[in-house]
């Protein structure tokens, strides 16, 4: 008896990132057991679901539920950003409108960064894998992880793996792939704590900064979560030195 075919699957932009170098950018055969659903057949060749926005099955847009048939063609594509794709059925949610996150135990600094730029970021270093899914789908959070196993988990919608292990490339991969730039309200957000910040007079203030500090500045912000006071020192310099760095990557797009 003859062998069934194998289903054609083509990968596009970043999903080749999941796949071996021999594989990326080309077309290939892989052998079918049953009828894998669309969802199970792209990550069981390396890419999670959350990277995915279009599938197309013999050139037909379809959903992550779709059977796919022995001698099928499967194209799978990413996130557009330059094309309209809004008539064709997209497997990625619709963007958020106020984009926010929950990240790993191992993106501490990253997390940092995110709260810096104004975005509602949750990070603890004791996160157990389900439940980083399981608030990443019940509060609609973004999942950026470097542990592709935990975007494949099925609650999992929304989530991104950073290419990068050095945080500030780590941020202009999210600033990029999320479009945040036009949506940043920089140092309104505590860095510690995720809390919102609220501008604070010296009298408010003080017995909890350094004399010195008192001396030398007059406005601050403070949490209201934690009770952390902010004030313009050479860190805060260090950071809009990073957000006009990351407005111009936008504008050379």
């Amino acid at each position: 008896m003859q062998p069934k075919p194998g289903v054609m699957v083509r990968f596009y932009g970043a999903l080749n990132d999941f796949l071996p170098p021999e594989r990326r950018g080309q077309e290939s055969t892989h052998a079918l057991q049953g009828t894998p659903s669309v969802k199970d057949l792209i990550e069981s060749l390396g890419p999670p679901h959350p990277e995915v926005d279009v599938v197309l099955v013999d050139g037909e847009a379809v959903d992550f539920a779709h059977r796919v048939q022995p001698g099928s063609r499967v194209a799978v594509y990413p996130p557009f950003h330059s094309l309209d794709v809004e008539p064709v059925k997209r497997v990625g949610p619709p963007p958020q409108e106020v984009p926010r996150f929950i990240l790993d135990v191992g993106l501490g600094r990253l997390v940092g960064f995110l709260r810096m730029l104004g975005f509602d970021s949750l990070w603890r270093n004791d996160y157990a894998d389900d439940a980083l899914a399981r608030l990443s789908h019940d509060e609609d959070r973004i999942l950026l992880t470097r542990d592709i196993g935990v975007l494949k988990r099925g609650e999992v919608v929304r989530g991104y793996f950073p290419r990068s292990t050095a945080p500030e490339h780590q941020l202009v991969e999210v600033v990029r792939r999320f479009g945040l730039t036009s949506r940043m309200r920089p140092f309104s957000r505590c860095i510690a704590c995720n809390g919102p910040l609220s501008a604070a007079e010296l009298h408010e203030v003080q017995g909890r900064i350094p004399e010195r500090v008192a001396e030398r500045h007059s406005r601050f912000q403070q949490c209201a979560a934690c009770g952390r006071v902010f004030w313009a020192g050479t860190h805060q310099q260090r950071m809009q030195a990073l957000i006009d760095k990351l407005r111009e990557l936008e504008n050379a797009v």
